[in-house]
């Protein structure tokens, strides 16, 4: 049998939160996606509320219960607080994909499942990833109505003037794991959805005066890049942001989604004027030594200054990024913004150090920087 899984690319990504509006609310302002769809006692699921957003082919789906009873979504929020329990993945044939890939190792969470209305029908099948978490398999070929069946127009009209931050698609969706988990983690993607590992961080690649990480990114080899690193913590002086991470969810999972733009100037622009916040900026120095270096970056550097936007070549290209605080009440769950500049493929690994070094100093104002004794 084939290996090939009939991947086409990323779908969706589904949070499980404590209140599904008020998420809703936030990512349509501060992130500038749009609410298309809604699903709840008024579409005739008495159990759970959710809101379908979506801006060019960046899919977000909030989830939360409306009573105790949903145990799936309230326990999940309670364990780990707001968070992705699920990204799904697009594919040509639902059955052959999730059979394939239980052939190849797969655990089974939920098996095929045609779901249909009088818009036509989808099918889904998932397997289990870190700890709660899940990929979907999903095809939505034969469905014409909103989103999927359940789901209809929004019941409420929530139209909010914000700038547009011109966010395109999912290019990354990082995990965060217990030590000795990221070689597990690795394999079993690489065996059951056919991935590959791409690029891998060993000891000392990613590291400050304090922490370090170990990480993987494995990718798949069909359809458009599905594109998944794996941390996991390295002993270091202080907690790592990983530990912190780990410690906070009360387990593994999802670290951040990345989401790419073609003029990260003006999302990043836009999304400050929205009201999200973003890690501290680098020092005047990081600016200088990228003068200095006489790279032949297209962006004034002045401007990516002003707006604390990394820099990092890659290859042929480079790349420009900068990361949310987090989201939630806990230090877990944040989004990358990330602009890819004439074919640069990596992660900015000439960012690492700014990166996390930014990160300790908000651990340290948390109180999480130092190790318990």
């Amino acid at each position: 049998m084939s290996n090939n899984l009939g991947l086409i690319g990323y779908d969706f990504v589904e949070f499980y939160v404590g209140s599904a509006k008020m998420w809703a609310y936030w990512h349509a302002k501060a992130m500038g996606l749009q609410v298309k769809g809604y699903l709840g006692p008024e579409t005739g699921n008495r159990d759970r509320v959710s809101y379908f957003l979506e801006k060019n082919n960046v899919r977000i789906v909030l989830t939360s219960a409306v009573k105790p009873s949903t145990y799936d979504v309230a326990s999940f929020v309670e364990k780990h607080g707001d968070g992705v329990k699920r990204w799904s993945v697009r594919v040509k044939d639902v059955g052959k994909s999730f059979e394939s890939s239980l052939q190849n190792g797969g655990i089974p969470v939920r098996y095929p499942k045609k779901s249909e209305d009088e818009n036509g029908f989808i099918e889904e099948a998932a397997i289990k990833l870190y700890d709660d978490a899940e990929i979907v398999f999903i095809n939505r070929e034969n469905y014409k109505g909103v989103f999927k069946p359940g789901y209809g127009k929004p019941v409420q009209n929530i139209t909010i003037s914000n700038e547009d931050t011109g966010l395109e698609t999912v290019d990354h969706i990082v995990g965060n794991v217990r030590t000795n988990e990221m070689n597990l983690w690795a394999n079993y993607l690489n065996k059951s959805l056919n991935f590959e590992t791409f690029i891998e961080f060993g000891e000392g690649d990613i590291s400050t005066k304090y922490s370090a990480l170990l990480s993987k990114v494995v990718r798949s080899r069909e359809g458009a890049p599905i594109k998944n690193p794996i941390n996991e913590p390295f002993e270091g002086l202080k907690k790592s942001q990983i530990e912190e991470y780990i410690d906070e969810y009360f387990g593994s999972g999802i670290q951040h989604v990345a989401i790419t733009t073609k003029d990260i100037i003006s999302t990043i622009r836009a999304m400050r004027a929205n009201g999200i916040e973003f890690l501290s900026t680098p020092p005047d120095t990081y600016y200088k030594m990228l003068k200095e270096k006489g790279w032949n970056i297209k962006e004034n550097i002045d401007e990516l200054q002003k707006l604390g936007i990394l820099c990092d070549l890659e290859g042929k290209g480079y790349l420009l990024q900068l990361f949310t605080k987090p989201v939630g009440d806990r230090p877990t769950f944040f989004y990358e913004i990330i602009q890819r500049c004439e074919g640069a493929e990596g992660f900015g690994q000439g960012n690492f150090q700014a990166l996390f070094e930014s990160i300790e100093r908000d651990q340290a104002v948390r109180g999480n920087l130092d190790k318990e004794l």
